[in-house]
């Protein structure tokens, strides 16, 4: 069967889901233009979920992908967090911000049978994963509610133990991606590949279809991808500029920046290792602090930092997500972006 066939789509298309850049404006219009538009639920609640979807499912109705992080919570480390609080404490002079005012707290949720709920209610054609996939009777609810499944490998071993636990599809995600590695089984980032390396290796190694992801933004990406034996392509970073994109103006000014072309990974914004553009707050206190807490914990100091930078036009503690590849990120509709995709699928 075909990746199109399985989906339900025209194109072999997807959206990246992108939490904290977009919301389902930017999957619908996507859905609408004939790939799969994906919406992030890592950052929302139960009841955020429900809107969002219930949103999209009013402008469109193609199939689209409703994405899960899957992460453990971790427990809290005072110690770690007062240390990680020292580490940023210039900043928070800087900026005029009192740490001890800062509530500790995680801003990214791991699926739930709360998010299971709504699936059932509103019942997405699609269902992805990021950072493994939910624990069994959790899969088993999303799996009873017709959706197809894909998983995020980062590595052979990661594809391999998605499909022995029956999703649909795996995305192959390269170390080019933008944001947040879908690493799971070994948080050692040098098994990361890049994307053209990655592809034909875990096309070999499963028998399910393959989604090629990271390093891909215009249509010449696509067709090598296919090349390589890809069932298709899931692109991130080219639609960031899009009006229908959520992203802060100091986002799109630094995409648009000659600076866009040094991207990092980096584990300051939310304590997982997630691609993004070097600022001033990276290049001060080191992309990878030992001291930041586990994800999702260190996003809750860096939140006034960021927001207090911005309100100044300042781009200095945002997390810049974007991969390694912005050829084709521009300023135009979210279908334009995907129309020049396609292109690739001819070539």
């Amino acid at each position: 069967m075909s990746l199109t066939e399985l989906l339900g789509v025209k194109l072999p298309i997807i959206q990246a889901p992108m939490a904290g850049a977009q919301d389902h404006r930017l999957a619908a219009a996507v859905c609408q233009s004939g790939a799969l538009g994906s919406l992030p639920a890592g950052m929302l609640d139960a009841n955020a979920l429900r809107r969002e979807l219930t949103a999209l499912q009013a402008l469109t109705d193609a199939p689209c992908n409703v994405n899960f992080f899957c992460h453990q919570m971790p427990a809290a480390d005072p110690v770690r967090e007062q240390q990680w609080r020292e580490l940023l404490q210039p900043f928070f002079t800087e900026y005029a911000i009192d740490p001890e005012n800062i509530p500790a707290g995680a801003s990214r949720l791991p699926f739930s049978s709360e998010m299971a709920d709504v699936l059932d209610e509103l019942r997405p054609a699609v269902v992805s994963f990021h950072f493994g996939l939910p624990a069994p009777e959790l899969l088993a609810r999303v799996k009873s509610s017709g959706a197809k499944i894909l998983g995020c490998a980062t590595t052979v071993a990661e594809a391999r133990w998605l499909e022995a636990r029956g999703v649909d599809a795996i995305i192959a995600q390269g170390l080019e991606a933008g944001g947040h590695r879908g690493i799971f089984l070994d948080m050692d980032l040098s098994t990361q590949l890049s994307t053209l390396a990655m592809v034909p290796q875990i096309v070999a190694a499963v028998s399910i279809p393959v989604i090629a992801a990271g390093g891909i933004s215009d249509a010449a990406g696509v067709s090598a991808a296919m090349q390589l034996g890809a069932a298709g392509v899931q692109v991130g970073s080219a639609y960031l500029l899009t009006p229908e994109a959520t992203i802060s103006n100091v986002h799109r000014a630094a995409l648009q920046s000659p600076d866009s072309a040094k991207t990092t990974l980096t584990t300051l914004f939310s304590g997982r290792p997630a691609r993004g553009i070097v600022n001033q707050l990276i290049r001060t206190v080191g992309a990878q602090p030992d001291q930041a807490p586990e994800f999702p914990l260190a996003s809750a100091a860096i939140a006034p930092l960021r927001s207090a930078a911005e309100k100044l036009g300042r781009s200095d503690c945002s997390p810049l997500w974007a991969g390694q590849n912005l050829m084709g990120c521009k300023a135009v509709p979210a279908a334009q972006i995907t129309a020049a995709l396609a292109a690739g699928l001819s070539m």
